[in-house]
């Protein structure tokens, strides 16, 4: 009789889980809240790193250390926590949109006509790399789109969850969750100080469709333009949020479709040879011999695309358990959230204030509400109600606006991006031995498909206003 060494897994945490990694979370956060950023000359520009990059990475290297290493359940404690921080980093970002709104008006069709860069830029400039590079099938999931969970359900139903099309949307998330929010940090950094672009062009290519991405972003575009940072934040808010929404209608009505249409253009001359190699036997040979060669061959390839299904449902499998979700009580996650966010809003204000804990108690509000509504609708997700209650509440329309606004400015935005980050490098570890399975072309695919959204979604933004004004 044999006995497994291997854990039960945990689908629930309580306090004993939480409050380590917890505590861990709020040493990091308020250490490299307590560094700063740093500007750094690289001749073409400057790039600038934030407390939350350097929380992201020294997360990071405590989650992948061997001396006391970070258990699985603790990881993917970090990870849960990060899913209640984009609710309140939505919530953080909602009060910008409020005052911003008539400026959001201003920026007219464009808000919409930009998205294009969003939505279909990796298809036209990581699509050719990854051909170039010969990944195969999966050049179709990896460049549809910049491949964040709802992009799963779009591919698996089309092609099958262990398809080559399958591997490639695994593979550009498990790149975008590594490399994602440090790589855009460093990219935008570096445009933003070109000064070649209106900062609002800018906030509407930070909506690249994932919080921590956007909020990396949006704070490289902030450094930049920091006479502009209500109007940045609104932005990317109203941007990221049109991204999210229409990426699942897009992706499943026009921008899958014309990735395997394209893939499959470019890869005509590629099947064609192949199709003429196999149809290429000398006429000399013997019926037998034909039949007996086309049956071999067919053999082979029957075999080479079951071995290559296999390891795709491997990888897929281990993708799965390595991004399993742990269930954590609201109240848990909120209250760890909340004293981490004090924490380091403290820090950026350069003291404690109850003014600090008053915005707290209001983006808590707002959360439990939008929360609450989703629930009991079911249809509409709780980041668009706390987007939408938060923007109207924060307008000039509402008459406790100024009240409300008030002690949600003394809330940091970046101080809430810095936790968020920090538990999401904590979690990182678990997903650092999926990178032999993705392979090396991802790479410099992901780089592009970043570069892609964010440059052309910029571009597109640009004229856009410059026509509408």
């Amino acid at each position: 009789m044999s006995t497994s060494t291997t854990p039960a897994r945990t689908d629930k945490a309580g306090t004993r889980l939480t409050l380590p990694i917890a505590a861990l979370a709020f040493v990091i956060a308020l250490a490299v809240q307590l560094i700063g950023q740093a500007k750094i000359d690289v001749g073409i520009g400057a790039i600038v790193i934030f407390p939350m990059v350097w929380g992201l990475i020294l997360g990071l290297l405590v989650s992948v250390q061997k001396f006391k290493p970070l258990g699985l359940d603790l990881q993917r404690v970090a990870a849960a926590l990060v899913g209640v921080a984009v609710l309140l980093l939505v919530a953080r970002l909602a009060f910008n949109i409020g005052p911003s709104l008539p400026t959001l008006l201003k920026a007219g069709p464009a808000l919409l006509l930009q998205e294009v860069g969003h939505l279909l830029g990796t298809i036209a400039l990581a699509l050719p790399l990854a051909v170039l590079l010969r990944m195969g099938k999966a050049t179709v999931g990896a460049t549809f789109s910049l491949d964040r969970e709802p992009s799963f359900a779009m591919v698996s139903e089309k092609y099958g969850p262990d398809s080559d099309q399958y591997r490639g949307v695994l593979a550009m998330y498990v790149f975008g969750t590594l490399f994602g929010a440090v790589y855009i940090t460093l990219l935008t950094s570096l445009i933003s100080n070109w000064r070649i672009f209106d900062p609002l062009a800018l906030a509407m290519g930070a909506g690249v469709g994932s919080g921590s991405m956007m909020a990396a972003s949006s704070a490289s575009i902030i450094a930049a333009y920091p006479g502009d940072q209500e109007a940045i934040l609104g932005m990317a808010a109203i941007s990221n949020l049109i991204t999210t929404i229409l990426g699942v209608y897009v992706g499943i009505y026009l921008a899958l479709p014309l990735a395997d249409r394209f893939y499959r253009v470019l890869t005509r001359k590629h099947t064609r040879e192949e199709a003429a190699v196999t149809a290429g036997a000398p006429a000399q040979h013997a019926d037998a011999e034909l039949g007996g060669a086309a049956a071999g061959a067919g053999s082979t390839d029957t075999a080479r695309e079951a071995a290559q299904a296999e390891e795709n449902r491997r990888f897929r499998e281990r993708v799965a358990e390595s991004s399993a979700a742990i269930h954590l009580p609201l109240w848990l996650s909120l209250s760890v959230l909340t004293v981490l966010g004090i924490g380091t809003a403290s820090i950026a204000a350069k003291g404690f204030s109850l003014t600090i804990v008053l915005g707290y108690a209001i983006m808590l509000a707002l959360v439990l509400v939008s929360i609450a509504l989703a629930k009991l609708t079911k249809k509409i997700s709780a980041i668009v109600y706390i987007t939408t209650i938060g923007a109207y509440i924060s307008s000039p329309w509402f008459f406790g606006a100024a009240a409300l606004n008030g002690p949600i400015k003394s809330v940091d935005f970046l101080s809430i991006a810095t936790v968020m980050l920090t538990l999401a490098g904590l979690s990182l570890g678990k997903d650092i031995p999926l990178l032999k399975n993705i392979g090396w072309k991802i790479i410099p695919v992901g780089l592009v498909a970043v570069t892609a959204s964010f440059l052309l979604s910029t571009v597109i933004a640009e004229f856009a206003l410059g026509l509408w004004h």
